[in-house]
Protein backbone atom coordinates (compact mmCIF):
# COMPACT_ATOMS: atom_id res chain seq x y z
CA UNK A 1 0.00 0.00 0.00
CA UNK A 2 0.97 3.42 -0.89
CA UNK A 3 2.32 5.49 2.40
CA UNK A 4 0.00 7.96 0.96
CA UNK A 5 -3.07 5.88 1.15
CA UNK A 6 -2.77 5.33 5.15
CA UNK A 7 -5.78 6.70 7.01
CA UNK A 8 -6.28 7.66 10.48
CA UNK A 9 -7.08 4.31 11.70
CA UNK A 10 -3.58 2.62 10.38
CA UNK A 11 -1.72 4.39 12.67
CA UNK A 12 -0.75 6.65 15.53
CA UNK A 13 0.04 10.24 14.83
CA UNK A 14 4.02 10.78 14.85
CA UNK A 15 5.49 13.06 17.29
CA UNK A 16 7.62 14.08 14.86
CA UNK A 17 8.65 13.71 10.82
CA UNK A 18 11.37 15.50 9.43
CA UNK A 19 12.11 15.45 5.79
CA UNK A 20 14.87 16.13 3.48
CA UNK A 21 18.34 15.44 3.50
CA UNK A 22 20.12 12.13 4.73
CA UNK A 23 23.78 10.49 4.10
CA UNK A 24 26.45 9.29 5.64
CA UNK A 25 29.03 11.58 7.18
CA UNK A 26 32.93 10.69 6.96
CA UNK A 27 34.38 12.76 10.28
CA UNK A 28 38.55 12.63 10.40
CA UNK A 29 40.05 11.43 13.26
CA UNK A 30 43.13 13.38 12.97
CA UNK A 31 42.00 17.13 14.18
CA UNK A 32 43.71 20.20 13.35
CA UNK A 33 45.07 19.42 9.40
CA UNK A 34 43.38 19.81 5.94
CA UNK A 35 41.64 16.09 4.41
CA UNK A 36 44.96 15.21 2.05
CA UNK A 37 46.77 14.69 5.45
CA UNK A 38 44.01 13.17 7.43
CA UNK A 39 45.09 8.97 7.38
CA UNK A 40 41.92 8.05 9.43
CA UNK A 41 38.16 8.34 9.39
CA UNK A 42 34.89 7.43 10.66
CA UNK A 43 31.75 7.15 9.40
CA UNK A 44 27.91 8.56 11.03
CA UNK A 45 24.78 8.95 9.65
CA UNK A 46 24.18 12.15 8.90
CA UNK A 47 21.69 15.09 7.20
CA UNK A 48 20.26 17.96 8.85
CA UNK A 49 17.06 16.39 8.75
CA UNK A 50 18.05 12.96 9.84
CA UNK A 51 19.86 14.52 12.82
CA UNK A 52 16.93 16.33 14.08
CA UNK A 53 15.16 13.34 13.69
CA UNK A 54 17.50 11.11 15.87
CA UNK A 55 17.67 13.79 18.73
CA UNK A 56 13.97 14.27 19.07
CA UNK A 57 14.13 10.17 19.11
CA UNK A 58 16.69 10.60 22.09
CA UNK A 59 14.16 12.54 24.02
CA UNK A 60 11.37 9.42 23.48
CA UNK A 61 9.57 11.14 20.74
CA UNK A 62 8.25 8.74 17.89
CA UNK A 63 10.48 10.26 15.36
CA UNK A 64 10.17 9.58 10.88
CA UNK A 65 11.68 10.99 8.17
CA UNK A 66 10.87 11.21 4.45
CA UNK A 67 13.89 10.48 2.25
CA UNK A 68 15.37 8.76 -0.31
CA UNK A 69 18.58 6.79 -0.83
CA UNK A 70 20.76 4.87 -3.12
CA UNK A 71 20.00 1.68 -3.82
CA UNK A 72 23.68 0.84 -2.30
CA UNK A 73 25.20 -0.30 0.96
CA UNK A 74 25.62 3.42 1.83
CA UNK A 75 21.54 3.23 1.83
CA UNK A 76 21.49 -0.10 3.50
CA UNK A 77 23.51 1.82 6.50
CA UNK A 78 21.20 4.80 6.63
CA UNK A 79 17.94 2.26 7.08
CA UNK A 80 20.30 0.71 9.69
CA UNK A 81 21.29 2.63 11.67
CA UNK A 82 17.77 4.96 11.52
CA UNK A 83 16.13 2.00 13.47
CA UNK A 84 19.08 1.41 15.39
CA UNK A 85 18.75 5.24 16.65
CA UNK A 86 14.87 4.41 17.43
CA UNK A 87 13.57 6.59 14.32
CA UNK A 88 11.07 4.84 12.08
CA UNK A 89 11.97 4.24 8.65
CA UNK A 90 8.69 3.37 6.97
CA UNK A 91 9.07 6.46 4.85
CA UNK A 92 12.79 5.86 3.35
CA UNK A 93 12.86 4.65 -0.07
CA UNK A 94 15.92 3.39 -2.25
CA UNK A 95 16.04 4.90 -5.81
CA UNK A 96 18.21 3.82 -8.71
CA UNK A 97 20.53 6.14 -10.02
CA UNK A 98 22.51 8.53 -7.66
CA UNK A 99 24.21 6.98 -4.70
CA UNK A 100 23.26 7.91 -1.33
CA UNK A 101 25.69 10.76 -0.49
CA UNK A 102 28.60 11.09 1.45
CA UNK A 103 29.59 14.40 3.49
CA UNK A 104 33.05 15.09 4.82
CA UNK A 105 34.47 17.52 7.20
CA UNK A 106 37.92 19.40 8.08
CA UNK A 107 38.18 19.88 12.16
CA UNK A 108 39.97 22.91 12.72
CA UNK A 109 38.48 23.83 16.52
CA UNK A 110 37.02 25.50 18.16
CA UNK A 111 35.21 27.40 14.78
CA UNK A 112 36.60 26.35 11.55
CA UNK A 113 34.81 23.30 10.14
CA UNK A 114 34.98 23.24 6.09
CA UNK A 115 32.21 20.46 4.78
CA UNK A 116 32.67 19.12 1.34
CA UNK A 117 29.27 17.73 0.37
CA UNK A 118 29.11 14.64 -2.79
CA UNK A 119 25.23 15.00 -3.96
CA UNK A 120 26.01 15.80 -7.45
CA UNK A 121 24.16 15.99 -9.84
CA UNK A 122 21.30 14.97 -7.61
CA UNK A 123 21.09 13.41 -4.21
CA UNK A 124 18.33 11.14 -3.74
CA UNK A 125 17.01 12.87 -1.30
CA UNK A 126 15.65 15.74 -3.81
CA UNK A 127 13.72 12.74 -5.59
CA UNK A 128 11.21 12.88 -3.00
CA UNK A 129 8.00 12.58 -6.04
CA UNK A 130 4.99 14.48 -4.34
CA UNK A 131 2.43 11.87 -5.26
CA UNK A 132 4.49 9.34 -2.90
CA UNK A 133 4.41 11.49 0.22
CA UNK A 134 2.20 9.76 3.41
CA UNK A 135 0.02 13.09 3.52
CA UNK A 136 -2.31 11.55 6.33
CA UNK A 137 1.00 11.09 8.34
CA UNK A 138 2.26 14.78 7.61
CA UNK A 139 -1.21 15.89 8.44
CA UNK A 140 -1.76 14.13 11.99
CA UNK A 141 1.80 14.76 12.86
CA UNK A 142 2.99 16.94 16.14
CA UNK A 143 5.74 18.33 14.67
CA UNK A 144 6.33 18.35 10.62
CA UNK A 145 10.22 19.65 9.84
CA UNK A 146 11.69 20.68 6.75
CA UNK A 147 14.51 22.78 5.34
CA UNK A 148 15.20 25.12 2.61
CA UNK A 149 17.27 22.90 1.10
CA UNK A 150 14.45 20.59 0.16
CA UNK A 151 13.46 23.48 -1.92
CA UNK A 152 16.96 23.74 -3.93
CA UNK A 153 15.30 21.02 -6.39
CA UNK A 154 12.65 19.60 -8.67
CA UNK A 155 10.94 16.95 -7.82
CA UNK A 156 11.92 17.55 -4.01
CA UNK A 157 10.67 21.24 -4.18
CA UNK A 158 7.08 20.20 -5.76
CA UNK A 159 6.31 18.10 -2.58
CA UNK A 160 7.32 19.94 0.06
CA UNK A 161 4.55 22.59 -1.11
CA UNK A 162 2.59 19.32 -1.54
CA UNK A 163 3.20 18.63 1.87
CA UNK A 164 2.76 21.98 3.29
CA UNK A 165 -0.75 22.36 1.43
CA UNK A 166 -1.63 19.03 2.93
CA UNK A 167 -0.89 20.23 6.32
CA UNK A 168 -2.17 23.47 6.02
CA UNK A 169 -0.40 25.67 8.62
CA UNK A 170 -0.93 23.12 11.03
CA UNK A 171 0.99 24.64 14.82
CA UNK A 172 4.19 23.45 15.01
CA UNK A 173 4.91 23.60 11.11
CA UNK A 174 8.57 24.22 11.15
CA UNK A 175 10.86 25.62 8.55
CA UNK A 176 14.78 25.35 8.98
CA UNK A 177 16.15 27.94 6.68
CA UNK A 178 18.92 25.79 6.56
CA UNK A 179 20.71 28.11 3.38
CA UNK A 180 23.51 26.53 1.65
CA UNK A 181 24.46 28.21 -1.17
CA UNK A 182 26.62 25.42 -3.11
CA UNK A 183 22.89 23.94 -2.68
CA UNK A 184 21.41 26.13 -5.77
CA UNK A 185 22.13 27.03 -9.13
CA UNK A 186 21.08 30.68 -8.64
CA UNK A 187 21.01 31.88 -5.04
CA UNK A 188 18.34 34.52 -6.07
CA UNK A 189 16.11 31.38 -6.58
CA UNK A 190 16.69 30.57 -2.62
CA UNK A 191 15.47 34.05 -1.38
CA UNK A 192 12.35 33.55 -3.68
CA UNK A 193 11.65 29.78 -2.23
CA UNK A 194 12.74 30.66 1.17
CA UNK A 195 9.99 33.65 1.14
CA UNK A 196 7.41 31.55 -0.52
CA UNK A 197 7.56 28.45 2.13
CA UNK A 198 7.20 31.21 5.18
CA UNK A 199 3.51 31.45 3.91
CA UNK A 200 2.96 27.68 4.74
CA UNK A 201 4.66 27.21 8.23
CA UNK A 202 4.32 28.37 11.79
CA UNK A 203 7.95 28.93 12.72
CA UNK A 204 11.40 29.19 11.21
CA UNK A 205 14.55 28.91 12.78
CA UNK A 206 18.00 30.29 11.25
CA UNK A 207 20.62 32.10 11.55
CA UNK A 208 21.49 36.17 10.77
CA UNK A 209 22.64 34.91 7.27
CA UNK A 210 19.68 32.47 6.54
CA UNK A 211 17.32 35.04 7.60
CA UNK A 212 18.38 37.24 5.56
CA UNK A 213 17.36 35.13 3.08
CA UNK A 214 14.45 35.04 4.07
CA UNK A 215 13.71 38.12 4.93
CA UNK A 216 16.03 40.69 4.00
CA UNK A 217 17.03 41.25 7.70
CA UNK A 218 20.09 40.34 9.56
CA UNK A 219 20.08 42.20 12.93
CA UNK A 220 17.85 39.93 15.21
CA UNK A 221 14.96 42.10 16.21
CA UNK A 222 14.35 43.42 12.83
CA UNK A 223 14.71 39.66 11.09
CA UNK A 224 12.55 38.02 14.15
CA UNK A 225 9.94 40.82 13.46
CA UNK A 226 9.62 40.22 9.44
CA UNK A 227 9.18 36.76 9.87
CA UNK A 228 6.45 37.24 12.53
CA UNK A 229 4.85 39.70 10.05
CA UNK A 230 5.20 36.49 7.53
CA UNK A 231 2.10 34.92 9.98
CA UNK A 232 4.28 32.93 11.67
CA UNK A 233 3.74 31.80 15.75
CA UNK A 234 7.95 31.50 16.63
CA UNK A 235 10.68 32.99 15.17
CA UNK A 236 14.04 31.68 16.31
CA UNK A 237 17.39 33.96 15.40
CA UNK A 238 20.66 32.27 15.84
CA UNK A 239 23.10 34.73 16.81
CA UNK A 240 26.54 32.92 17.27
CA UNK A 241 28.02 33.88 20.20
CA UNK A 242 26.01 36.06 21.18
CA UNK A 243 23.42 33.19 22.00
CA UNK A 244 19.57 33.18 20.72
CA UNK A 245 16.63 35.21 19.94
CA UNK A 246 13.20 33.56 20.28
CA UNK A 247 10.21 35.52 19.56
CA UNK A 248 6.58 35.06 19.16
CA UNK A 249 3.88 38.34 18.92
CA UNK A 250 3.54 38.10 22.92
CA UNK A 251 7.01 37.30 24.07
CA UNK A 252 10.99 38.04 23.61
CA UNK A 253 13.45 35.68 24.98
CA UNK A 254 17.13 36.05 24.46
CA UNK A 255 19.59 33.26 25.87
CA UNK A 256 23.31 33.70 25.76
CA UNK A 257 25.67 30.82 24.78
CA UNK A 258 26.02 27.91 26.42
CA UNK A 259 29.96 27.61 27.11
CA UNK A 260 31.70 25.01 26.16
CA UNK A 261 35.15 23.39 24.57
CA UNK A 262 34.17 22.79 20.93
CA UNK A 263 35.37 19.96 19.10
CA UNK A 264 32.94 19.75 16.31
CA UNK A 265 30.17 22.47 15.81
CA UNK A 266 29.12 20.99 12.90
CA UNK A 267 26.13 19.47 14.34
CA UNK A 268 25.11 21.79 16.85
CA UNK A 269 22.31 23.17 15.09
CA UNK A 270 20.67 20.43 14.72
CA UNK A 271 20.42 19.05 18.22
CA UNK A 272 19.35 22.76 19.06
CA UNK A 273 16.34 21.99 16.58
CA UNK A 274 15.47 18.12 17.97
CA UNK A 275 15.54 20.08 21.59
CA UNK A 276 13.45 23.05 20.08
CA UNK A 277 10.85 19.88 18.86
CA UNK A 278 11.60 18.50 22.59
CA UNK A 279 9.94 21.66 24.22
CA UNK A 280 7.35 22.28 21.66
CA UNK A 281 5.75 18.50 22.52
CA UNK A 282 6.34 19.29 26.00
CA UNK A 283 4.95 22.10 26.35
CA UNK A 284 7.26 24.16 27.95
CA UNK A 285 7.87 27.98 28.21
CA UNK A 286 9.77 29.55 25.84
CA UNK A 287 12.57 30.56 27.89
CA UNK A 288 13.05 26.92 29.19
CA UNK A 289 13.02 25.88 25.74
CA UNK A 290 15.69 27.77 24.12
CA UNK A 291 17.76 27.46 27.55
CA UNK A 292 17.51 23.10 26.75
CA UNK A 293 17.87 23.86 23.15
CA UNK A 294 21.12 25.86 23.86
CA UNK A 295 22.67 23.42 26.09
CA UNK A 296 21.85 20.48 23.79
CA UNK A 297 24.08 22.10 20.92
CA UNK A 298 27.05 22.92 23.63
CA UNK A 299 27.21 19.32 24.34
CA UNK A 300 26.76 17.94 20.91
CA UNK A 301 29.63 20.77 19.81
CA UNK A 302 31.89 18.53 22.62
CA UNK A 303 31.73 15.51 20.34
CA UNK A 304 33.08 14.58 16.79
CA UNK A 305 29.93 13.17 15.40
CA UNK A 306 26.10 14.41 15.20
CA UNK A 307 23.87 11.56 15.25
CA UNK A 308 25.40 9.45 17.63
CA UNK A 309 26.03 12.74 19.84
CA UNK A 310 22.55 13.88 20.53
CA UNK A 311 21.95 13.78 23.98
CA UNK A 312 18.91 12.43 26.17
CA UNK A 313 16.80 14.97 28.48
CA UNK A 314 19.36 13.89 31.35
CA UNK A 315 22.47 14.69 29.98
CA UNK A 316 20.78 18.16 28.96
CA UNK A 317 19.39 19.00 32.87
CA UNK A 318 22.60 17.74 34.45
CA UNK A 319 24.60 20.44 32.10
CA UNK A 320 22.13 22.86 32.82
CA UNK A 321 22.53 22.38 36.20
CA UNK A 322 26.14 22.51 36.06
CA UNK A 323 28.22 25.67 36.42
CA UNK A 324 30.18 27.27 33.45
CA UNK A 325 33.63 26.24 33.35
CA UNK A 326 34.93 26.83 29.98
CA UNK A 327 34.83 30.10 27.86
CA UNK A 328 34.36 28.24 23.99
CA UNK A 329 31.28 29.10 22.27
CA UNK A 330 29.06 25.98 22.17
Amino acid sequence: MNAGDMNAGDMNAYDLITVGRTGVDIYPLDHGVGLADVKTFEKFLGGSATNVAVAAARYGHRSSIITRTGRDPFGDYVARELRDLGVDDAFVEQVDGPPTPVTFCEIFPPDRFPLYFYRYPVAPDLLIEPDSLPLQAIREAKVYWSTLTGLSQEPSRSAHFRAWEARARRPHTVLDLDWRPMFWADPEDGRTQAAAALDHVTIAVGNREECEVAVGETEPGRAADALLERGLELAIVKQGPKGVLAATRDERVEVPVHPIQVVNGLGAGDAFGGALVHGLLEGWPLRRTMEFANVAGAIVASRLECSTAMPTEAEVLQRLEQPATTTEEG
